[in-house]
């Protein structure tokens, strides 16, 4: 499989980078270790988490998938054959510097690790001044814990000021961006933060890549939605353009023999700036399934038709 270099950062990834957000939450020990065995099996490379994943869970605190990633390390997992990311910002602290340094040391614990691949401001924090930002990033890298920095959830305006900020201070720059696209939420990504993304040359990997699994074809009507715990995250799919783009899906899947997933994950591949999209599975089965977008290849025909459909 051909990898492709994930900006300036020095990284080269393939089309797909796995999600870490399920390990600890829908995904026990085993089937964790069972998809990351097999991510490895396959030849995957990165695996995005977080230091917030899963705290929103009640009993959880935060921290649950890189402690179940740090699990998988220790018992034998592949550390030198896969690349890590994970992030800082979303839990109490925002991108404060002492909030930085304390969380990397969090994550490396739980990880187990001694670096990190790929380190991401998880979202933009307005009331600390950019420079501290980047600075306390910059120590990082300069103590060779962290390898590169993107920047998750920034606006195409605060993205444009960071990367001045960096320039202007001899402090290192965000290299990759981590915005939410699919084929029906494309508004965070497209326009001024892709014109953006490519003019710069940043990397750029994908969150929410399947919609919250709508774009698998598995919600198609409101029973559907009732039966899942995912029902009020689909629930405007089905009731706005969804089912439209599901059509088109389906004739694409007639035509070419893929899966929905695949098809969806390698529309956004194919997008201008994109390096990879993320997504994450909880069985064997499910990572089989969505690695296979890496082996697709739409024809413009076939992705104008998807574009058509979701604008």
């Amino acid at each position: 499989m051909t990898e492709r270099a994930l900006g300036q950062s020095g990284l080269s990834i393939r089309p797909f980078m796995l999600g870490g957000n399920v390990f600890g939450m829908t995904a026990d020990r085993d089937a964790s270790f069972a998809v990351l065995d097999r991510f490895v099996e396959l030849g995957g490379g990165m695996i995005d988490t977080a230091d917030v994943y899963s705290a929103w869970v009640p009993g959880h605190k935060g921290g649950e998938s890189e402690r179940m990633m740090g699990a998988w390390l220790k018992a034998g997992g592949a550390r030198d054959r896969v690349m890590i990311a994970t992030k800082v910002g979303m839990m109490p602290g925002g991108l404060k510097p002492d909030r930085i340094r304390e969380a990397v040391q969090g994550s490396l614990d739980r990880l187990g690790t001694d670096r990190i691949d790929l380190y991401f401001a998880h979202k933009d924090d307005p009331d600390v001044p950019l420079d501290e930002v980047l600075g306390a990033f910059g120590e990082l890298v300069d103590a060779g814990v962290v390898d590169a920095i993107g920047a998750s959830n920034y606006s195409a305006d605060r993205l444009a000021e960071a990367l001045r900020v960096a320039d202007g201070n001899g402090l290192p720059r965000f290299t990759v961006m981590q915005p939410e696209l699919n084929l029906l939420d494309r508004g965070q990504y497209q326009g001024a933060l892709q014109d953006l993304c490519v003019a710069e040359g940043l990397g750029v990997v994908t969150y929410f890549s399947l919609a919250s699994g709508y774009l698998s074809g598995k919600y198609r009507s409101v029973d559907d939605i009732g039966q899942s715990a995912r029902g009020p995250r689909v629930k405007p799919y089905v009731e706005g353009k969804g089912p439209a783009m599901l059509a088109a899906m389906d004739t694409i899947a007639a035509e070419t023999g893929a899966t929905l997933s695949q098809i969806a994950l390698a529309w956004v591949a194919a997008q201008p700036g994109v390096t990879a999209p993320i997504a994450s599975a909880t069985s064997v089965a499910q990572l089989d399934e969505i690695m296979g977008s890496e082996n697709l290849t739409l024809t413009a025909e076939q992705l104008a038709a998807l574009t058509a459909a979701g604008a």
